[in-house]
């Protein structure tokens, strides 16, 4: 195994997952470098979620291997996690717990979380702490595993579509905490199908196809505006039509 200094912060060898009749994750080989911000492009069904759950050690590989930092993901599942900051396709439900009692049951699992840092994600996308889960609005629901996510300051963030939910004014605000989080030394893994998210903040991306990765690409000047078009190419012959959003 690579020294932790030398490893990359997402590595995976022909990792698979077949869950029968050409559904799951088949023969990826990924690498993303650590303070890399990379996007994972797909429409529903491509194996977006199931890839980071095999990267969150939810779930058992088929064959192949994963390793975030060097730790392998199915047997250090829970040393990665202490690494890694993630947002769930779908929220997981808190029933009446208030959002601060799930602040503290989930800060207390990773030893403690500075306050400060919680009150300054929760003023930044206007969270009140105190209402019941279960009173939540969608958009607030998402504001809390966003809160959840960031508030130990990971070394990773492992991010399902995660402006699902949240207004323009929101949405921006979380482009600029992800800069801000990259900028002091955090690698992020976010999967989307809204092209306009890839394109404002990651450094690369990666378009997945029935399960398979198809395509990497560096998101320069000259790659950027042509993203739509990239896509697009590897799924004009698909049987279903791609979900893609501008906006």
């Amino acid at each position: 195994m690579l020294p932790e200094m030398a490893a990359a912060a997402i590595r995976t060898s022909k990792l698979t997952k077949d869950y029968g009749a050409g559904r799951g994750v088949f023969d990826l080989d990924l690498q993303v470098s650590a303070q890399e911000v990379f996007g994972y492009l797909g429409p529903n069904g491509a194996g977006k979620t199931t890839t980071i759950r095999l990267l969150m050690g939810m779930i058992r590989p088929t064959g192949g291997s994963a390793y975030i930092f060097g730790l392998d993901c199915a047997r250090d599942a829970v040393d990665v996690k202490r690494r890694v900051g993630y947002i769930p396709g779908d929220v997981p439900q808190f029933g009446s717990l208030t959002g601060s009692e799930v602040v503290t049951y989930l800060g207390g699992m990773r030893g403690g979380v500075d306050p400060r840092r919680v009150r300054s994600l929760c003023e930044r996308f206007e969270l009140d702490l105190g209402r019941r889960f279960r009173e939540y609005s969608s958009g607030n629901k998402q504001k809390l595993a966003i809160v959840l996510a960031f508030m130990h300051q990971p070394d990773l963030l492992i991010l399902d579509e995660p402006t699902s939910g949240l207004d323009p004014l929101n949405r921006q605000e979380f482009y600029t905490l992800l800069r801000e989080t990259r900028d002091h030394g955090a690698t992020v893994f976010l999967s989307s199908h809204i092209l306009s998210e890839v394109e404002h903040i990651c450094d690369r991306v990666g378009i997945i196809r029935d399960g398979r990765l198809v395509h990497i690409a560096e998101l320069d000047e000259a790659t950027a505006p042509n993203l739509e078009e990239i896509f697009l190419s590897y799924f004009s012959e698909s049987r279903t039509k791609p979900k893609l959003l501008r906006s």
